[in-house]
C-alpha cells in the first residue's frame, strides 16, 4: 500500500487548513479551499519528494474555520477519528462532466532534457504562445484513470503505472520527452490527494484523473516544440450508468477511418480523437450511440469505437482485436483479457470480423470512462443485429461487477493492481 505524498513550501495564509501526517503529527499547510473560480490565478505550489509511512500511518484533515464551498456531507476520512468535508455538489445527481477542483499539477522540461521539479498549483487557466506545438501540430497527448473513496476513507489507484508506460510509449511516436513511471504515479499521488474533497463518496462516482504531455514551446516550422508541459488536472464525475448498465446502439463506419496502419492509432495522442467527430456526429444525428470503425485496408476488420476498445463474446469465447499499430493499448481493455481468463473464458486477440460480429452472443466495449458498455445493437449497412437481454448480456454484466468491484476496494486484489493511498 502506498502512502501519502507530503506537500511544502505553501503559501501562508491567515485561513489556512492543516494536514496533519503520520504518528509524528508533522504539520504543513495547504491553501484553503476556492470560493471563487472566476478569480482562479494559479499560485505555484513546489511538491516535496514523497514520504513513506508505515501501513499505520494515517492524515487527518482539519478546517478551522466554516467555509461556504463545502456541504455538512462527511465521509470517512483516512485517519479513523476525524470526518472530512466534501465539496458542494449534489453527489446523487453528479454527471460524467468536468467540474473545475481545486488544484493541478504541472512539471515543465526543455527538447533533449528531462522533466524534473514539478509543482502543485491552484487550477485555473494556462498560458501559451500561439506559435505554442500542441496549438499548430497537435504535438500532444493525453490520459485518463479514476482515484475511487473506500468506505474506510482510503483512496484507491486503479493501476497508474500502465498509464505512465502509455504515456511514455507515446510520447516517443511524438517526438516528446515524458516523465519516467515514478514522477507520473508520485504526481498522480500528489495531484488527488491535494483535491481529496472533490472525491465522491463510495458508489457515487470518482475522481476522473486527467494527465496531459504537450508541446508547449514556441515553433513556427515543423519541428518538435522547443519546451514541453506535463500537466495534471481533475474533476469529480458520477457512476457512467445510475441504475445499472445500459446498452448502447452501434453503427458501422464503412467509409470513414479512425486510423491507418503505420499512422497513430495506437498512441493517445490528441488528434486521435478530433479525427472521429464528424463521423460521430452524424451517427448521434441518427439516433445511435457512437461509431464502430473497421480497418483502413480490408474494410472488414473490426478496429474500435471512437473511445472505446470492442469485444464480441460467442459461447466461453471471448474475442477482441488484435493491438497492431492502428488500435489503442486500452488499459481497461488488457485488465478485461485477464479477468476473462481467470473466471474461466477463453479469451483471443486477433482479426474479428463483421461477420463475427453479427453473429456474435454479446458484444461489448471497454474504456476508462464507462468500464463495460454492453452494445444492444449492431447497424451495418443496411442489416441491424440486436443482442443478449434487451442489450446486457450475461458475460458483460459479470465482468463489469468483477472489475468494478476491484477498482472500487469491494473485492480482494489478487492481480496487484490497486494502489491504496493511505
Amino acid at each position: 500500500m502506498e502512502s501519502g505524498a507530503v506537500f511544502a513550501g505553501l503559501h501562508p495564509n491567515p485561513t489556512t487548513h492543516h494536514l496533519l501526517l503520520g504518528p509524528a503529527r508533522s504539520a504543513i499547510k495547504l491553501l484553503p479551499p476556492l470560493t471563487d473560480k472566476k478569480s482562479l490565478s494559479p499560485h505555484p505550489l513546489p511538491l516535496q519528494a514523497a514520504a513513506t509511512f508505515s501501513n499505520q500511518s494515517r492524515f487527518a484533515y482539519f478546517s478551522n474555520h466554516s467555509s461556504n464551498n463545502v456541504n455538512s456531507l462527511r465521509v470517512a476520512s483516512p485517519a479513523s477519528d476525524v470526518a472530512l468535508e466534501l465539496a458542494d455538489i449534489d453527489w446523487d445527481n453528479l454527471g460524467f462532466g468536468f467540474l473545475p477542483t481545486d488544484y493541478m499539477y504541472m512539471m515543465k522540461c526543455s527538447q533533449g532534457e528531462t522533466f524534473s521539479k514539478g509543482e502543485l498549483q491552484r487550477f485555473g487557466n494556462i498560458e501559451l504562445s500561439p506559435s505554442a506545438g500542441i496549438l499548430n501540430y497537435g504535438q500532444g497527448l493525453f490520459e485518463g484513470l479514476k482515484a475511487y473513496r473506500k468506505h474506510d476513507g482510503n483512496i484507491l489507484l486503479f493501476r497508474p503505472e500502465e498509464n505512465a508506460t502509455r504515456l511514455r510509449e507515446g510520447a516517443v511516436r511524438m517526438c516528446m520527452p515524458a516523465p519516467t513511471v515514478e514522477q507520473f504515479v508520485e504526481a498522480v499521488k500528489a495531484t488527488v490527494l491535494a483535491n481529496e474533497r472533490w472525491i465522491p463518496p463510495p458508489g457515487k462516482g470518482s475522481l476522473y484523473i486527467r494527465p496531459l504531455l504537450m508541446g508547449s514551446g514556441a515553433v513556427l516550422g515543423l519541428a518538435p516544440a522547443p519546451e514541453y508541459t506535463f500537466l495534471i488536472y481533475v474533476s469529480p464525475v458520477g457512476n457512467y450508468f445510475k441504475e445499472g448498465l445500459a446498452p448502447i446502439n452501434l453503427v458501422v463506419e464503412t467509409e470513414m477511418h479512425r486510423a491507418t496502419p503505420g499512422g497513430t492509432g495506437g498512441v493517445k495522442t490528441i488528434g486521435n480523437y478530433a479525427a472521429v467527430l464528424q463521423a460521430q456526429s452524424a451517427a448521434k444525428a441518427k439516433g445511435f450511440s457512437d461509431v464502430l470503425y473497421l480497418d483502413s485496408t480490408h474494410k472488414k476488420y473490426l478496429e474500435e469505437v471512437s473511445s472505446c476498445n470492442v469485444f464480441v463474446v460467442k459461447g466461453n469465447v471471448i474475442s477482441t482485436p488484435a493491438i497492431k499499430g492502428t488500435i489503442l493499448p486500452g488499459i481497461t481493455r488488457k485488465s478485461i483479457l485477464d479477468v476473462a481468463v481467470n473466471q474461466g473464458f477463453q479469451v483471443e486477440e486477433r482479426l474479428v470480423t463483421v461477420d463475427d460480429l453479427l453473429d456474435a452472443d454479446e458484444v461489448f466495449c471497454t474504456g476508462t470512462a464507462v468500464v463495460i458498455s454492453p452494445v444492444g445493437s449492431i447497424t451495418y449497412l443496411d442489416s441491424r443485429v440486436t443482442y443478449g437481454n434487451d442489450g446486457v448480456g450475461r458475460v458483460s454484466q459479470q465482468l463489469y461487477s468483477a472489475l468494478t468491484s476491484l477498482q472500487m476496494g469491494l473485492a480482494e486484489d489478487k492481480m496487484g493492481w490497486i494502489v491504496e493511498l493511505k
